[in-house]
């Protein structure tokens, strides 16, 4: 209401102002008869065009170029429509042509005026307190539209807490230029000079990212930078955070362990996604532990007809049916207490709830804790991996998808031999059905994801809380990572790939992981990530190998050719295959090994199926 009094008033004002200004302020009196109808009538006009062209959805305070386009339309439209009035009421008489032309320029400004003063006012332009003083100085990394909206967002906050003293671009051709009142000093390779042509009363505290698209090399140089020179990292709000909406403060987010991988996102075929899933009954078994409950959660995002979540620990499936019931209520769910071990128990759910889609995820997945226990390990990932497909095929499932593991590729442990051997079951399944109806069985393999479950980041993260130290095995041991979220993305890619074309019947979606990681490396980005520095304020111990442990996976075997797919991330490859009667025989005898608790027999039985299997030579036989 105040905007469109406001705007009324001025319309009218501006009608006299440009009157006078064409023909002066000493109006005569054949003038002053044309000047009060006119400033009448173009007010009520304009009142009419001002609400049927919705001026008032905008919030002076982010005027922007958008609303003075907005505004020039009106004026236009008023003018023109106020210029046909006068033509027939007045037949323009006593009103020069020019004063049309003035009055556009004149309410214009009268117009838009007062709003970008308004803007100026609230964003704090005009602000020369001390107050700034307290704001935390802060150099930014990249000089791109983010970076242009985290300057617009905290310069406009009343109370922000970060002043932006420079920029630092990718390209040089950037540099000497300036974002509202932000100059771009440097390159981002040229960081430390930067710094240390900045005074001592803006030199910066934090160094912002303030884009997602660097790489995780990349990261992980800055933050040795930025440690160098006595600042943090951290990196700026998502886009959804810097909204125009009500709240006026920004708090930058601290650099987190995800953004030290820095892999691109790879783009998905979401059409293909939903469609391998929407108004399917889904079972994911596994489904309270760290990959089955994202793919829950994935999957329930994709409206199935109704998710079976089948878990052997009723704390981990009360904890992701709650979930379910506060993030899906709409989605049909069964919680279901059962063992895949217990074939019986496995045949009826599966012949109970019929579904048409399985996501196997469960296993037993601790190296050391399977070597330790190799007979559970065998019951758990081969024999019960046996039981769930086996009951998909007597259920008529269209599709399961093994969960698989980098681990399986030239074992050296028990856990890693397991899911070789339930890799080749499932190969064998899927080889014997060719082009015939039944279930189709999809393997995707990948590596270590970050946060799971008896993972080493949960473990470093309780040892930083503790003081330290952290206990790494070796110093060159690497591993791959990705995120749960990614991980599981390309499973359902991988999916819906494996279920489109009989070719790939037999072969192996492998995620590409990009490049591995050093370990002892991950442990010191933790530790600078708590703003410790490594060695000085938190201690590396270096414990030796565990049984079975490698010192660098593998994501495949040498004797399988990895060729690419059309889904960007997901490889596939063709690994050595048996024919599944014999697989059988071999899981008959580990059933019996594993009952008897008869390593010799096991062992033996493991070889057969698994023949580059090497495990540590003091532990065979023993």
């Amino acid at each position: 209401v105040v905007a469109f009094t406001h705007d009324v008033v001025m319309a009218g004002l501006s009608f006299g102002v440009s009157l006078g200004l064409r023909l002066g302020f000493d109006v005569d009196p054949f003038h002053g008869q044309v000047l009060w109808p006119g400033t009448l009538l173009f007010a009520a006009t304009a009142a009419g065009v001002f609400l049927a062209m919705r001026l008032y959805r905008g919030i002076w305070r982010y005027a922007s170029i958008n609303d003075l386009v907005a505004l020039s339309k009106a004026v236009t439209v008023l003018i023109a429509l106020f210029a046909l009035e006068m033509f027939l009421i007045f037949r323009l008489e006593g009103v020069p042509r020019s004063v049309l032309l003035i009055n556009w320029f004149v309410l214009l400004a009268m117009l838009g005026g007062p709003r970008f003063l308004y803007r100026l006012i609230r964003d704090r332009r005009f602000d020369w307190s001390l107050d700034a003083v307290a704001k935390v100085p802060v150099l930014l990394v990249g000089a791109g539209d983010e970076a242009e909206l985290f300057i617009r967002t905290v310069s406009r906050a009343a109370h922000g807490a970060y002043r932006p003293v420079g920029i630092v671009a990718e390209s040089r051709s950037q540099v000497g230029r300036m974002m509202h009142g932000v100059h771009v000093l440097g390159t981002v390779d040229g960081i430390e000079d930067v710094v240390s042509g900045i005074s001592d009363h803006d030199r910066p505290q934090r160094l912002v990212l303030t884009k997602d698209a660097f790489k995780g090399a990349e990261v992980r140089d800055l933050m040795k930078t930025a440690e160098h020179l006595g600042m943090a990292l951290a990196r700026m709000p998502r886009m959804d955070d810097l909204k125009s909406g009500e709240a006026d403060e920004v708090r930058i987010r601290p650099i987190a362990i995800e953004d030290l991988l820095g892999r691109p996102q790879q783009p998905l075929d979401r059409a293909a996604m939903a469609t391998l899933v929407q108004n399917k009954r889904v079972l994911v078994t596994g489904a309270g532990g760290s990959i089955g409950s994202e793919l829950v959660r994935q999957v329930a995002a994709l409206s199935p007809a109704e998710i079976v979540l089948v878990e052997n620990s009723e704390f981990a499936l009360y904890q992701v049916d709650r979930e379910m019931v506060e993030r899906n209520p709409d989605v049909a769910r069964h919680a279901i207490i059962a063992d895949m071990r217990d074939r019986h128990r496995i045949d009826q759910v599966f012949a109970h709830y019929k579904p048409e889609l399985v996501f196997h995820a469960a296993a037993l997945k601790h190296v050391p804790l399977v070597e330790d226990n190799p007979f559970e390990g065998i019951l758990t990932n081969a024999l019960g991996t046996r039981n769930v497909a086996d009951a998909c095929e007597a259920a008529d499932v269209a599709v399961m998808v093994m969960i698989s593991t980098d681990k399986a590729v030239n074992p050296t442990n028990i856990m890693g031999a397991t899911k070789r051997i339930a890799e080749t079951y499932v190969q064998a399944l899927d080889l014997r059905r060719g082009d015939a109806e039944g279930t189709r069985f999809v393997t995707v393999r990948f590596g270590n994801v970050l946060g799971s479950t008896g993972s080493v980041v949960p473990l470093f993260q309780r040892q930083l809380a503790a003081g330290g130290p952290l206990t790494v095995t070796h110093p060159d041991m690497t591993r791959y990572f990705m995120t749960i979220r990614e991980a599981v993305e390309l499973v359902l890619q991988a999916s819906s790939l494996g279920t489109a074309a009989t070719a790939t019947a037999g072969k192996i979606f492998v995620l590409d992981m990009g490049e591995p990681i050093k370990i002892v490396e991950l442990a010191r980005q933790m530790i600078r990530l708590a703003g410790l520095k490594p060695d000085e304020d938190i201690e590396i111990q270096f414990t030796g190998t565990r049984p079975g442990e490698k010192l660098f996976e593998e994501i495949f075997h040498g004797g399988e050719s990895l060729v690419p797919t059309e889904a960007p991330g997901v490889l596939l490859a063709s690994p050595r295959t048996q024919d599944v009667d014999e697989v059988g025989t071999v899981l008959d005898r580990l059933q019996t090994a594993a009952f008897d608790e008869d390593r010799v027999q096991l062992m033996a039985a493991i070889e057969d199926l698994v023949p580059e299997y090497a495990p540590p030579q003091d532990d065979v036989g023993s």
